[in-house]
């Protein structure tokens, strides 16, 4: 049966291609949500963006039909259509006549009572209310959402195999185990089960008699190969359990074998501090020099109110942004136990250096579109605050021999249009499982290593 899908603005604003996410089915678009676009079309941000997108899409579908009509879609025989009826439809009297949500709402009220199977599609939850109300099936739209935090991908598992092939497995280094003899728990039916492996998943492996024997492993496709690069401490950094072994695991590997690396996990578990770390080891540890140049990048998202536009040069703008990677640098670039102010003061001068030589490069992530970067050690930050659309316009960025790590938190979202399943960061790392070419792991709240309060926090808030 055909049905009839309302788009808000909200979700055109936010996935221009919506319209042709609904194969055979009709999608309808209310004649004010033009006059939404139109207002957002001057606007720089991404947002204006999509906006003037949107706007040629159905312009190009009005050279090929009739808008008040329908125009075809794709082969599935879905349409769309502009819809500009239902003005004297009847609609609660308290409600505000001139508001675009409340025309928006009339028009879905208009094609329901034509007997037509209509449902809204909105990102606004209070408009999703208000469509229930008028007894108009609402949804939110779901095409780039995923899994819930729970059940999302996370890069790692504990598996269980005999004590005798685990010694087997940790006699050589070139040892490799047949991941047909692992098995995971099933806590639903509270028996081993077998388990089926995602190419570039980490394991801890467990001794099926004795829990505390263990090993740690990488399945690779066909095989589970042993860690490369365990007992190394990139710039005098070690890891200090499972999970930070894991990350390391994964930045360390060449951009040829790990081009794309995506570090999820709570605040504290050291996934900035840690990409920092590997990078600066690459440029000023390692000859031949892998990598010319660190480049961090962060979405502009402020986590309290809007400071307004800022003075100065496109610098001077993100630096507010950055300040969390000049504290990591420092840290990196001093001991623990530094006291005395020339200490201190030598330990800046240094972090200055690495902007001054622009051996580390701090830009906003708007102004990656379009580059091609050559040898790079690329972080993208706090990418939970970034979209689907910004996440895929920067992992499309890299030349030869750069390097891209995501990180970031997907319960720690600060952008009002996202939340941790429609985000950049977990949208890429779902699309990318299973991929050759991207290696992921998340760590876990007790793999928290800032401090007892950041652990403790993160566990309770």
């Amino acid at each position: 049966m055909i049905k009839y899908y309302v788009l808000d603005t909200n979700v055109l604003l936010h996935s221009p291609y919506a319209m042709t996410a609904f194969n055979e089915h009709t999608v309808i678009i209310p004649e004010v949500v033009l006059e939404e676009l139109d207002r957002f079309k001057s606007e720089t941000s991404e947002r204006g963006t999509n906006s003037r997108l949107v706007s040629r899409m159905i312009d190009n579908f009005r050279t090929q039909g009739n808008l008040l009509t329908g125009v075809a879609l794709n082969e599935q025989g879905g349409l769309m259509r502009i819809e500009s009826n239902h003005l004297d439809t009847p609609m609660p009297p308290y409600w505000e006549k001139g508001k675009h949500d409340n025309r928006i709402l009339q028009v879905c009220k208009g094609l329901a009572e034509d007997n037509l199977d209509t449902i809204l599609v909105s990102r606004d939850t209070n408009m999703r209310v208000k469509a229930s109300i008028i007894g108009i099936h609402a949804e939110d739209f779901r095409n780039e959402k995923v899994a819930s935090v729970e059940e999302q991908y996370t890069g790692r598992a504990i598996v269980y195999t005999s004590s005798e092939i685990i010694d087997t497995f940790h006699q050589n280094d070139s040892n490799v185990l047949d991941p047909d003899k692992l098995q995971v728990f099933d806590e639903a039916s509270h028996r081993m089960t077998p388990i089926e492996l995602v190419t570039n998943q980490f394991l801890l492996i467990r001794s099926s008699d004795n829990d505390r024997h263990t090993a740690l492993g990488r399945f690779d496709g066909q095989k589970v190969v042993q860690l490369q690069y365990r007992s190394r401490n990139p710039f005098g950094v070690s890891p200090r359990n499972v999970g930070q072994v894991f990350m390391q695991e994964c930045l360390m590997l060449s951009a040829e074998e790990a081009p794309l690396v995506i570090i999820k996990g709570p605040a504290g578990t050291a996934k900035t501090f840690y990409s920092l770390a590997v990078g600066l080891y690459n440029h000023l540890d390692c000859r031949p020099r892998a990598y010319h140049h660190l480049l961090i990048c962060r979405p502009n998202v402020p986590m309290d109110e809007d400071l307004g536009f800022l003075p100065g040069s496109e610098q001077d703008k993100i630096d507010p942004y950055m300040r969390a990677i000049r504290d990591n640098l420092f840290t990196l670039m001093s001991s623990h136990n530094i006291t005395e102010p020339k200490e201190i003061e030598q330990a800046e001068d240094t972090v200055q250096m690495l902007f001054d030589k622009r051996i580390v490069q701090t830009e906003a992530l708007a102004y990656q579109r379009g580059r091609s970067l050559q040898k790079y050690w690329i972080i993208l930050d706090e990418m939970q605050n970034s979209t689907p659309r910004q996440a895929k316009g920067v992992i499309t960025r890299p030349g030869l021999g750069t390097k891209i790590i995501l990180l970031g938190d997907p319960e720690q979202i600060d952008h009002p249009f996202l939340d941790s399943r429609t985000n950049g960061l977990v949208y890429a790392a779902e699309k990318m499982k299973g991929s050759n070419l991207c290696f992921q792991v998340t760590l876990n709240h007790d793999e928290c290593e800032r401090s007892p309060l950041a652990a403790e926090a993160s566990l309770r808030l």
